[in-house]
């Protein structure tokens, strides 16, 4: 089973997506549309709609859902942060599955890395502002 696995990931299409301090790993094989998250089913791991939604997002505006296997990797972060990580993980792996994806992902803005972090707190002051 561990082999068959390893064999199906080098297969796989690799990419990562960033957000605030999540790092979202993403392994994207053919298969029948499951989608771990941790070495957890995803309904398990984001158990709110809206992330359900926002990890779901670029494989149903190209309609890839079910098409696709999907083994994520994430640290870092807060649970909003990896679901947006993936998200553009995920959005990055179907644009190299299909080059005319681009087009219906680029203007949600899906494909553009989300570069704001959390501010420094000054010295002398309780808060950053």
């Amino acid at each position: 089973m561990k082999l068959k696995n390893q064999r199906q990931l080098m297969e796989a299409i690799h990419k990562i997506g960033r957000r605030k301090t999540a790092v979202a790993r993403v392994y994207v094989a053919k298969g029948k549309g499951n989608i771990t998250v941790n070495k957890k089913d995803m309904a398990d791991y984001f158990t709110t709609a809206p992330l359900q939604y926002k990890v779901n997002q670029p494989l149903v505006m190209t309609n890839n859902d079910g098409n696709f296997d999907i083994t994520v990797n994430v640290y870092g972060g807060g649970i909003t942060g990896q679901a947006e990580a993936i998200r553009l993980a995920l959005s990055r792996a179907m644009c190299e599955v299909d080059a005319e994806n681009r087009a219906i992902l680029k203007p949600e803005g899906l494909l553009t890395r989300d570069t704001r972090m959390v501010e420094r707190k000054k010295v002398g002051q309780k808060k950053a502002r």
